[in-house]
């Protein structure tokens, strides 16, 4: 009994720690006391002490005895007060950022039940760019941005955001670093980059970080903090841009590719041969993936001793090994469904 008394006082204490609490009272003893001196039903006593209150004036329903014109004199005099005090706290709950308060906890709930989602620390030029490729996937997107005016700029564009510091372990672990698919670190700065990837390594060794960078010297440092890719929108756009001069035809190709209905998946067979079943040890050829998927193309294969580009009918399947392969989403779940259980990771490299 103690212990529910208890909980019930709990759970009333919010409540009875606000202005609110002595308004609901005031109602309570003015309804009782029309009750007891003019004995009218409850609604009628309820709705005398809110006309009583508001000082709109009694229309047909007046107090008819002394004691019933004392119970609306203290109602009058005590509701004021109570009221302006009510009033006065409702002004600083603005003032104290309550509601603000308020809406970032139910942010942040939402997010708590976010999971394989991508977070991405930066929406400026670059990460608005990235975002715009990751809708276009249907991937669901999480935005850390410290900017008032970037984080406004992807609310307009109806993406979740989460306004802090992408450094903070705090920021971070908020976010759901331990469930998301990956994290992209686009902050104008490198050091902020390097930063948002040591914490995010720290935190979880398992996901996949991709930061950018603006040189040569800062991409060997985000390596070494622990980022699986570096990208440099300076190298790569001088890349592309020679590319084009050099090599225009395949260039189109990768850009129709993009805009098509095939994607580039990696599929990671796990390390342990045991677990491979079928698959270990067996060639291109055996396996017959192309017909077995409807179409599905190994463009490479990742291993240990290199990148084997293009593989052709004899390269044999083994333990560890990445393969690249391009499909449309039909086919590469065909593909994720023959490999089965050897398959340890799969995921999207590339609209």
């Amino acid at each position: 009994m103690r212990r529910r008394i208890r909980r019930w006082r709990k759970r009333l204490r919010p409540l009875t720690s606000t202005p609110l609490f002595p308004l609901l009272s005031v109602f309570t003893a003015g309804a009782i006391g029309y009750r007891w001196t003019e004995n009218w039903d409850w609604g009628d006593c309820f709705w005398g002490v809110l006309v009583t209150l508001t000082t709109v004036g009694y229309g047909d329903q007046v107090p008819n005895t002394d004691a019933g014109r004392w119970v609306t004199a203290a109602i009058l005099v005590g509701g004021l007060v109570v009221v302006q005090q009510t009033l006065q706290w409702m002004l600083s709950l603005q003032e104290t950022g309550y509601f603000q308060l308020r809406r970032r906890q139910r942010q942040l709930r939402e997010i708590q039940r976010m999971r394989q989602h991508v977070i991405l620390c930066g929406y400026g030029r670059i990460g608005r760019e990235i975002a715009d490729q990751l809708i276009a996937e249907g991937v669901r997107l999480l935005v850390i941005e410290n900017s008032p005016e970037d984080a406004r700029a992807a609310r307009e564009r109806q993406l979740e955001v989460l306004e802090g510091d992408a450094t903070l372990d705090e920021t971070l672990q908020e976010a759901g670093v331990f469930d998301c698919r990956a994290l992209v670190a686009a902050l104008p700065n490198n050091a902020a980059n390097l930063y948002v990837v040591l914490s995010a390594r720290g935190l979880s060794s398992g996901c996949r970080l991709i930061a950018r960078a603006d040189s040569k010297e800062a991409e060997r440092k985000l390596r070494l903090a622990g980022a699986d890719a570096v990208v440099s929108p300076y190298i790569s756009g001088g890349r592309q841009m020679a590319a084009i001069a050099l090599r225009p035809l395949a260039i189109n190709f990768l850009d129709l590719l993009a805009g098509s209905n095939c994607e580039v998946e990696e599929f990671q067979l796990r390390s342990d041969a045991a677990r491979c079943g079928a698959i270990d040890g067996r060639s291109l050829t055996e396996l017959d993936l192309g017909r077995r998927t409807d179409g599905a193309l190994v463009l490479a294969i990742q291993s240990r001793s290199g990148l084997i580009a293009n593989p052709n009918g004899s390269t044999q399947l083994q333990a560890g090994q990445r393969l690249i392969v391009m499909g449309s989403p039909s086919q590469l779940q065909s593909m994720e469904r023959l490999l089965g259980e050897a398959l340890e990771d799969a995921s999207v490299l590339k609209a």
